[in-house]
């Protein structure tokens, strides 16, 4: 038996280890969770899990697995009336569900650009939208983070078609992007703006419609993206938009069409999720009012560096990696998990706590949590 030589992976792998970089595979589901993306605690919420099961009692799919791709044998009546009730909800013409936001980012942003065109992404994008545009060959420019002239300055450089991705809200920094703005510049450059909606979907807005909806620009994006992995407590993603960019992304999109599509289970969870979280108003009250306690008093502490932001997402500025991880590590000692960021993730001197708030936690946890921070 030949053995196969894997220096090289763990060259790689010991030179992460002395940075500090190292990462593994954790279970902290013994921790009070200020960590996770589940904002409305959907994911485990009796009521959820209550729904569908009586929707798998209702419709008793005869598969467990799809079997093939949607282009296959793994589409269904039942996934194309899903995406239409998905579209009419968020106020689109129609949708195409994929397997996960970051399939979805990647087909959408690595099919619609061709060489001669341009995409313009805010510098601090997912890693997603990232790799789709790596997979083009159009020129491909970033903006300084939310800053309008940075942006107009890039569209007087784009040529062909032009693509603007950015995120209704940031990921790492939770700040919401000024998207009104945004649409206008597109408008005037003749620019298709695309929007990632993973942190807004079923937090902002009436009933958790997302950002684009509340500030009624539906009609000025080309594409939206609503996971349904974060606040929607299920799993996948749908691209919303016109019949013609749907078409175009069943026939180019290479994430949706060469990968198995998803089970009926995790479709019949989608459309339950969205019967539940638009009725959630008193959890979204109630976790609307722990991101103003925490902005309102760790905000004014002058040991750390808080950003401001207005959603579920909060960082603390801890500099340095060495920093970074021992305050995350006293404060999982205090029974409370906390993830630290650190570089070259963020910047070198933006090493931060990513504190994650949810609508089952509660006050007096959360006071906790910054007394430990402050102290």
């Amino acid at each position: 038996m030949i053995k196969t030589n894997t220096d090289f992976l763990n060259e790689r792998l010991e030179e992460r280890r002395e940075n500090g970089l190292m990462r593994t595979l954790v279970d902290k589901e013994h921790l009070t969770d200020f960590c996770s993306n589940d904002y409305l605690g959907m994911a485990q919420l009796a009521a959820f899990k209550q729904l569908i099961d009586q929707k798998l009692a209702q419709y008793q799919p005869a598969k467990v697995g799809a079997t093939g791709s949607r282009l296959i044998s793994g589409n269904y009546t039942y996934t194309e009336q899903l995406e239409q009730k998905i579209a009419a909800f968020h106020q689109a013409e129609t949708g195409l569900i994929f397997n996960s936001g970051y399939d979805a980012n990647i087909g959408v942003f690595a099919s619609l650009a061709r060489r001669g065109d341009t995409i313009i992404t805010d510098e601090l994008i997912h890693a997603s939208i990232i790799d789709g545009t790596r997979l083009t060959h159009a020129k491909r420019l970033r903006f300084r983070h939310n800053n309008l002239n940075d942006l107009e300055k890039k569209l007087r450089l784009a040529e062909g078609n032009i693509f603007v991705g950015v995120e209704s809200v940031y990921s790492m920094d939770g700040d919401v992007a000024p998207l009104a703005e945004i649409a206008a510049l597109c408008k005037k450059y003749n620019a298709h703006l695309i929007v990632d909606e993973a942190h807004g979907t079923g937090i902002f807005g009436n009933k958790g419609v997302g950002v684009v909806q509340s500030e009624e620009l539906q009609n000025s994006v080309l594409a939206r993206i609503h996971t349904f992995g974060k606040a929607l407590g299920a799993h996948g993603a749908i691209v919303l938009g016109s019949s013609d960019l749907r078409n175009y992304l069943i026939n180019f999109a290479r994430s949706f069409v060469y990968t198995t599509a998803l089970s009926m289970h995790s479709l019949i969870a989608t459309e339950a999720a969205y019967e539940l979280f638009p009725t959630l108003d008193s959890e979204r009250k109630h976790l609307f009012n722990l991101i103003r306690i925490f902005q309102d008093t760790l905000g004014s502490a002058a040991r750390y560096e808080v950003l401001p932001s207005p959603s579920p997402i909060q960082g603390v500025i801890v500099p340095g990696n060495s920093n970074a991880r021992t305050l995350s590590q006293e404060i999982e000692k205090a029974g409370f998990y906390v993830k630290a960021i650190l570089s070259p993730t963020v910047p070198a001197g933006q090493e931060r706590l990513r504190i994650c708030l949810h609508a089952f936690n509660t006050e007096a946890q959360l006071q906790q949590l910054i007394q430990i921070i402050n102290s």
